[in-house]
Order: C-alpha cells, then sequence, then structure tokens
C-alpha cells in the first residue's frame, strides 16, 4: 500500500512541477528581438530658403566678337568683297575661374518617396576674362590697289551675376534627398570690344607702268604720312602704327552691358540635419545665349544651407 501511494505522488509532481518549468524558459534568443528600430521620417514638404557658397569656372568663347564692326568699317570697300577682311581677325577662347556666391529659395511637395517642387537662386561671380589678337594682311585687289591691313583686337568679357529658376526632382531616403534641376538662366555680362585699325595702299600696277614711262603718271595712294611714288614700299611711310591701340590711326568697338537669358542644369545631394535645417552639395551647369558673338559656359560646384518652414 505504501509504495502504490509513493508511486501515485510522483506522477503527480512530475506532470505538474514539469510543464511550469518548461514554461518558465525563456526562448528570446532564438525569437530574435521582439521589435524594430524606428527609422525617424522626415517631412520634405514646404517652403525654404538659404545661401550658398562655391568654385566657378567660366569658358568664354569670343571668336567672332569683331567681325560684325569691321564689316561695317569696311563695308564699301573693294577689299572687304573682294577679300572678306572682316572675318581676318579672329579672338581665341578664354577661361576665368573664382569664387561664387549668393541665396536660393524653393518649395517643396512630397509624395511617397518623391520629392518635387520649383527653385530661384541668384549667383554672384564679378569675374572678367580678357583675351587679344592681331593680324596684317597684304592683298592686290582686280583695280591694281595693292592693299595693306593691320588689325588689332582685344575683348573683354565680365560676367557680374546670374539667376536660375529650375524645377526640381529627388527621391527621398530618410535624411537624404537626391536631387536633380532643370530650368532657365539669365545673366549679367559687361563687354568690351575694340579693334586698331591701320589700312593703307597704292596703285601698284600705276608703279609698275611708270618704271618704264618717260612721264611717270600720278600714283593713286590713301593713308600715308608721306609717299615716295619711286619707292612706295622703302621709302613711305603710312599713318600710325598698330601695335597697340593708343597708337593706331583709329579704334572701333563698343562697351556695353548685356542681359541674356540660357538654360540651367545640376544635380546635388541634400542632408536633412533637424526637420527644418537642411545642408546641401550642388553642381550646376549655366549656358548663356550667343550675345554679340560672346558665348559663356558657367559650371559651378557648391555648397549651401537652408531653413525649411
Amino acid at each position: 500500500m505504501r509504495t502504490v501511494t509513493l508511486a501515485l505522488m510522483a506522477s503527480f509532481t512530475l506532470g505538474v512541477v514539469a510543464p511550469v518549468q518548461g514554461a518558465d524558459l525563456d526562448y528570446g534568443v532564438l525569437r530574435g528581438a521582439d521589435y524594430e528600430p524606428e527609422v525617424q521620417v522626415i517631412d520634405w514638404n514646404g517652403v525654404y530658403f538659404g545661401g550658398h557658397g562655391g568654385y566657378t569656372s567660366t569658358s568664354l568663347n569670343q571668336n567672332n566678337v569683331f567681325q560684325k564692326m569691321l564689316a561695317e568699317e569696311f563695308r564699301v570697300r573693294d577689299i572687304e568683297s573682294q577679300f572678306s577682311v572682316s572675318s581676318f581677325l579672329t579672338a581665341p577662347s578664354a577661361r576665368v575661374d573664382g569664387a561664387s556666391y549668393g541665396a536660393f529659395a524653393g518649395f517643396n511637395y512630397q509624395f511617397d518617396e518623391v520629392v518635387v517642387g520649383i527653385e530661384a537662386d541668384y549667383t554672384r561671380f564679378n569675374k572678367a576674362g580678357e583675351v587679344s589678337n592681331g593680324i596684317s594682311r597684304i592683298m592686290t585687289t582686280t583695280g591694281g590697289m595693292t592693299e595693306v591691313v593691320n588689325l588689332r583686337g582685344l575683348s573683354s568679357t565680365k560676367i557680374e551675376d546670374y539667376g536660375t529658376i529650375r524645377a526640381r526632382g529627388g527621391w527621398a531616403f530618410g535624411r537624404f534627398l537626391p536631387f536633380v534641376t532643370a530650368g532657365l538662366a539669365i545673366g549679367r555680362a559687361a563687354v568690351t570690344d575694340t579693334v586698331a585699325v591701320q589700312n593703307y595702299g597704292y596703285n601698284s600696277q600705276t608703279y609698275a607702268s611708270n618704271l618704264t614711262a618717260t612721264v611717270p603718271a600720278y600714283v593713286v595712294r590713301h593713308d600715308y604720312a608721306s609717299f615716295n611714288p619711286a619707292y612706295p614700299g622703302n621709302y613711305s611711310s603710312p599713318y600710325g602704327q598698330v601695335q597697340t591701340a593708343p597708337n593706331a590711326p583709329y579704334t572701333i568697338g563698343k562697351t556695353t552691358i548685356k542681359t541674356v537669358g540660357g538654360l540651367a542644369l545640376g544635380g546635388g545631394l541634400e542632408f536633412a540635419v533637424t526637420e527644418n535645417i537642411l545642408v546641401r552639395g550642388e553642381y550646376q551647369y549655366v549656358q548663356l545665349n550667343d550675345f554679340d558673338g560672346h558665348k559663356v559656359n558657367l559650371n559651378t560646384v557648391r555648397g549651401g544651407a537652408a531653413v525649411k518652414f
């Protein structure tokens, strides 16, 4: 009887205690964490404004800046109709680099991870590039005139400032927003184009005939300070020199302020320091339309910071 009682008590104890102990075991290590870390979501919607600063490299193409004014200068001359002297003088290209700075403002609209908006900016550059070139040519017209043309040109382009208005689109990754932009640009430039002109000549056919003539004929000539009909090449002196513009017989040219339009493209990466403080790195390309033979491209790398509302 005692043996039976002990056996029943042992069975009861194992049946109750074993499930309780099994329930107390912690299998959390095997199951993993019961929660996922919270990712902060940035709301990119809203108006923002800020400032930027960076480095701008400008390409200045001024190859044909002198042609129009020279064509006007020689429009009634046979050397223009026969030889196109207005196309003789070209200006080399130039590059000017330097710091730039300004401000920007815009508006973002976000749906899901896509962020679109519009942005306007202003950039102050205030750098100038200057190039010069010269050329001399001797030609004989169908009328028998031997003409000497000396030209020396100076061209300066100063980009004072420019602005853009662009559409903007990006894809939000938490605090990061990579974006691209495209739109219109407008710039202001001060340009100076001048050409020192020297042109003189004489009728070489008459001179050649005089070498065997008993009575020399009058040798037609122009723009000589002194002229020796017997030795027009060696003992005659034209007016002025053309090595530098102030010593030339005359200088033609102009200085103007131009406001021109163009296109703007770019891209960058924005980072939300807080919900309302944004920082960015950006590349921007601006191409201004041709103005009086001047072509300007601006490449800018810059950083900026903004406040969003």
